[in-house]
């Protein structure tokens, strides 16, 4: 039996936004993204682009969990993921809210 490997992607678009998605194949689908096969696709008029962030999961829903995760991330954040910044990623992951316990006097 084989196991079928999920990807969540991210790719910066020529116009500094990033476009999170999620595919069984990476490389048809950043392919379909380059090309522009699809009109109303988010990434058409946006291109070229760059692949910056994938990563592999075993399952469907663990890449389900985290593609809904990322795309609530902000942008300084995703492109922390995304060149390697462990220390920004942390910065950036803190909770601000004034009722968190490290931000009460």
């Amino acid at each position: 039996m084989s196991m079928k490997n999920y990807c969540v992607y991210m790719i910066l678009c020529v116009d500094n936004t990033i476009y999170t998605g999620i595919t069984n194949n990476l490389t048809r689908r950043y392919y379909e993204h380059s090309c522009g096969l699809n009109p109303l696709a988010y990434t058409y008029s946006r291109r070229p682009i760059r692949l910056i962030f994938q990563q592999d999961f075993l399952n469907f829903e663990g890449a389900v969990f985290f593609e809904k995760k990322l795309k609530k991330w902000s942008h300084k954040k995703k492109m922390a993921l995304a060149s390697g910044e462990e220390e920004l990623l942390k910065i950036l992951s803190e909770c601000k809210n004034a009722s968190h316990f490290k931000n009460k006097e």
